[in-house]
């Protein structure tokens, strides 16, 4: 069943692309549905009065719309409702009722603009989570050159580490984190990328360094032991993890 529209299953009538950084559905079968919470969270913004404006541009293309803030940081949004629910700093519940599927603001039929946005409030591809989770946003993951798979996900903060010990890392993953790795083979930094939407390395090769912004981490050298946490990037000896020319087989971020 649909995590947006109460009882019903969801129909896309709009998917998400780099201009529409949304989906809109309706209701199975073309038909209009009470909205409702996708996760526990905490209204934070929303907007009633509006009418239908095919020329609305700005905050005012919503129209009606509720922006909840949910315990792992993230946001989701509910724009062209015909009608409120909920007013700012509601708390609520999986599932509770925000509001009707209406055609406020700058629309062309009755629908649900539905929105997802990580922690630093930037939208991401809500299709996955139309029925499902929101991400956890304190995970992450390596990938085991040796047996050329990705390991089990682990949480930030724990004792446990993302790695095979003996076994060398060649790709990592981390949610809602800016990173990069360092190639041993090309001996050099490769780009940073941004969540775990896509990956840090090159998969062939085993990785020497790490570097995540606005964290403590550290990693295990192959064949030797844990080096000291780092809390910091930039192009000194304590701004990365690591040592170059050794492999690492293991990550570890609080």
């Amino acid at each position: 069943m649909s995590r947006v529209l109460k009882d019903s299953k969801n129909q896309i009538t709009y998917g998400y692309n780099n201009d529409h950084k949304a989906v809109d559905v309706v209701k199975y079968k073309n038909k209009c549905a009470y909205i409702i919470a996708h996760t526990d969270g905490v209204v934070v913004w929303v907007q009633t009065g509006q009418k239908n404006n095919k020329n609305a541009t700005g905050n005012a293309s919503y129209g009606n719309c509720v922006k909840l803030k949910h315990p792992n940081g993230y946001y989701t949004l509910y724009a062209h409702l015909k009608n409120v629910n909920v007013r700012i700093n509601d708390k609520v519940k999986q599932g509770d009722i925000l509001g009707y599927m209406g055609e406020t603001g700058r629309a062309f039929k009755s629908h649900l603009h539905f929105e997802v946005r990580n922690i630093n409030d930037v939208r991401i591809n809500p299709t996955n989570y139309l029925n499902s989770n929101l991400p956890d946003n304190h995970i992450y993951q390596a990938y085991d050159l040796k047996k050329k798979r990705w390991l089990p996900i682990v949480k930030k903060g724990t004792k446990g580490y993302a790695g095979n010990i003996g076994n060398s890392i060649s790709g990592i993953k981390i949610q809602d984190s800016v990173y990069r790795v360092h190639d041993l083979k090309k001996n050099k930094w490769l780009p940073f990328v941004n969540g775990m939407e896509d990956y840090a390395g090159n998969l062939s090769n085993p990785i020497d360094g790490l570097q995540v912004k606005n964290a403590t981490y550290r990693v295990h050298i192959k064949g030797g032991n844990w080096l000291s946490w780092v809390n910091k990037v930039d192009n000194t000896s304590s701004g990365y993890a690591g040592i170059y020319g050794n492999e690492i087989d293991a990550i570890q971020i609080k």
